[in-house]
């Protein structure tokens, strides 16, 4: 049995138990499974922006954006999926996919990669559960992206 990532965290499967009545397992919850051992935020992709971007400051100023913008971006993506707003939905998830790749957010990434197949399949009763486990990891990606970047690179 492989164990998770150093950077990873098991936070995240504790706090999102299985629910009572629910026993078939769904590719979905496979895929949930898979994200959770990806680590909340991977410190070589940071490190690689900043290499590309020749240490000009931008990669500590897309991360501390990409932080302080995270309540918004939550905020939008669930009232789309609530809504059942395909169009809407599907911007807000392809933008949080994107964005939380590029931040080293890679948990996130594929939660949001995941909703985003939900959306497009049209099941947004699965995308509001979803949605449960994407916020929560967002906060959490955004407390430890600023905890081991923002604040030591600041």
């Amino acid at each position: 049995m492989q164990s998770p990532d150093p950077g990873s965290s098991d936070r995240s499967a504790a706090a999102f138990p299985p629910q009572p009545g629910i026993t078939t397992v769904t590719a979905s919850d496979m895929s949930q499974e898979a994200a959770g051992l990806l680590p909340l935020v991977d410190a070589a992709v940071l490190e690689e922006l900043e290499d590309e971007l020749a240490g000009s400051g931008l990669a500590q100023r897309f991360a501390r954006d990409y932080a302080a913008m995270w309540d918004l971006r939550c905020s939008r993506l669930a009232a789309a999926v609530d809504s059942q707003d395909s169009d809407s939905a599907l911007d807000a998830a392809t933008s949080l996919k994107i964005s939380s790749a590029m931040v080293g957010g890679l948990r996130l990434a594929k939660l949001a990669e995941l909703l985003e197949v939900l959306i497009r399949r049209g099941d947004f009763g699965q995308g509001q559960v979803l949605m449960k486990r994407v916020a929560y990891d967002g906060g959490q990606t955004v407390s430890e992206l600023q905890s081991t970047y923002i604040l030591k690179n600041g």
